[in-house]
């Protein structure tokens, strides 16, 4: 969603710009998406030595010890989502 920089109303486009019930348009392709500001999940390649190991067992190879973190993926109100990844094959998958 685009923002109006004056009164922080919803800008819908028309016509080619973007424009606001105030009187605003633009143009500029400096506005901001707020949809698009998503943010990623960036799921850990290393420092694995510093992961706890528990035992899990591994549906690729099946190894039974994996390393293990946590990280909230969704609203607050939800549950963390438990990564693991395998210390033998390092395939990794998650459980909510």
């Amino acid at each position: 969603m685009f923002c109006c920089p004056k009164c922080s109303s919803l800008l819908m486009p028309k016509d080619g710009k973007m424009k606001c019930s105030c009187g605003y348009s633009s143009n500029d392709d400096k506005l901001v998406d707020k949809k698009k500001e998503n943010k990623k999940i960036e799921v850990r390649k290393d420092e694995d030595e510093s992961l706890p190991i528990i035992k899990a067992d591994c549906k690729y190879c099946g190894n039974e010890k994996a390393y293990f973190w946590t990280m909230q993926t969704r609203s607050a109100d939800e549950p963390e989502t438990r990564f693991f990844r395998c210390v033998k094959c390092k395939k990794t998958w998650r459980e909510y």
